[in-house]
């Protein structure tokens, strides 16, 4: 990974962008995208950086920048400060957790989050509360108010074997490697459109997916997401059969279409790139959900970048996977002739 490509990983992942406030990750996302391509936003937080727009045939590369959270309903007398999820949450994995709220005009609280659960009472958000040094609700009130929004204090690292660690991998590297296959893309000479959409609320709603392919009406969307790591220790199910290191995870099911995962599969054996296999059955969970019911449906596939500890505080994913995700992207593209027919069976 070149090292301007690593520092903006690393900038995106010391940016907070609670799923429903993604503004100011989205600014650090078009800064860098629009010394490469077109840049665009809309109503709901997405950011897009576009090239080769005359193009007839459009592709859409779909990754979200939001990540869980915590979000404010009720600062009690005793300066406590009380929550529910935003995004699903574990609540195991709260107590002790040192966590940034989110104030008026963006400033920063430190807090620890608690809880009042006892030895064999069941940690739930409910008995979870943040405590951030404050006497009484006096000064934290001026503060903090509800609807203001807590994430987890973390720091990316790189360890071991050349492997990220950090909060909200899920899906910081998705908006970075759509980031990054624009880049790699606007140096080539190629056949179709491509729009990469940085979207917002996918942990939530997947708001900005849905407004983000209604408006540019693709002929194909890829979405580029996560899946959990099967080897660590207790899995993950029986669908999860992924590792990280083991190169991008093509999905297959339902809502897949099959001739995009042809090309996929193509681009990445003829870059000798190692791909892993992983079952959607009936959805995907992620954008992609979304997108193929926009317009007249869109063709749909789903890339997903293998990581350990999903939706934990810390979070770790590898940095060679991260390169042969975006390589494979590129392959697939820039040997697009820009008149492929996606349908499964033909009149």
């Amino acid at each position: 990974m070149e090292k301007t490509s690593k520092e903006f990983l690393l900038n995106l992942l010391r940016t907070h962008s609670p799923s429903g406030d993604e503004v100011i990750i989205q600014r650090v996302w078009l800064d860098y995208v629009k010394e490469f391509a077109k840049v665009d936003t809309d109503t709901v937080g997405n950011a897009y950086g576009f090239i080769n727009p005359n193009a007839k045939f459009k592709v859409m590369l779909a990754g979200h920048c939001d990540e869980i959270s915590l979000i404010i309903n009720k600062v009690d007398e005793r300066g406590y400060i009380w929550f529910t999820n935003c995004g699903w949450i574990n609540p195991k994995m709260l107590p002790g957790m040192k966590v940034d709220v989110i104030g008026y005009g963006n400033q920063i609280i430190k807090g620890i989050v608690n809880t009042t659960a006892q030895k064999d009472e069941q940690v739930t958000i409910e008995n979870c509360f943040i405590d951030c040094g404050f006497k009484n609700d006096k000064k934290l009130k001026k503060l903090v108010r509800i609807g203001d929004y807590a994430v987890y204090q973390c720091d990316p690292e790189i360890i071991g074997d050349n492997r990220v660690i950090c909060k909200a991998l899920d899906n910081k590297t998705g908006a970075f490697i759509v980031a990054e296959v624009l880049r790699k893309l606007s140096k080539k000479k190629i056949n179709v459109g491509v729009y990469s959409v940085s979207t917002t609320g996918e942990e939530t709603n997947s708001r900005g997916a849905f407004m983000a392919a209604s408006k540019l009406k693709p002929n194909m969307a890829i979405a580029c997401d996560v899946t959990f790591d099967n080897e660590v220790p207790g899995g993950h199910g029986e669908n999860a059969v992924c590792a990280i290191g083991k190169g991008p995870a093509i999905s297959f099911g339902s809502p897949i279409n099959r001739k995009i995962n042809d090309l996929l599969e193509k681009a990445a054996k003829k870059k000798k790139i190692p791909y892993q296999l992983e079952l959607t059955p009936d959805r995907t969970h992620t954008d992609a959900d979304k997108i193929m019911y926009t317009g007249d449906g869109v063709p749909v596939a789903l890339l997903s970048l293998p990581i350990k500890y999903m939706h934990s505080p810390v979070e770790m994913a590898d940095l060679d996977d991260i390169d042969k995700t975006i390589d494979t992207i590129v392959t697939m593209i820039e040997n697009l002739k820009g008149n492929e027919d996606l349908r499964p069976i033909k009149p």
